[in-house]
């Protein structure tokens, strides 16, 4: 079939590890999604800060939440909390965590691609 791509977390093509975590990668003919897989206790500014160099993520995100809570601080202190079914959209510059003791798991269509990485 013309115009169809089909890919699967299964066989993604790039996985970054890094404490407390991983970053599961898919590149498809329109972007890469990624899969963000948190465990309890992780925290950006505590297990990714220093792989990003910089003080708080400057990735911005497209992002649907399938499982667990983060909470997310903005560079202008707001603060809010995504759960299972929320879709969030988040500008560069915030720190986030995970409340509770469940996985955070998340799709996200944008800022993937230079997650936790240099």
């Amino acid at each position: 079939m013309a115009g169809f791509e089909q890919r699967s977390f299964a066989s993604p093509d790039e996985v970054r590890v890094f404490e407390k975590g991983k970053l599961e990668l898919l590149k498809m003919g329109r972007g890469v999604v990624g899969r963000l897989t948190l465990e309890p206790g992780w925290r950006w500014s505590d297990h990714v800060r220093h792989i990003a160099g910089t003080e708080l993520c400057e990735a911005p995100h497209f992002q649907y939440h399938l499982s667990g809570r983060l909470r997310v601080l903005m560079r202008d202190g707001t603060q809010v909390e995504a759960g299972p079914g929320d879709v969030t959209a988040l500008a560069a510059g915030h720190d986030a965590w995970v409340v509770g003791n469940e996985p955070v798991v998340i799709i996200d269509w944008a800022g993937a691609v230079d997650y936790a990485k240099k």
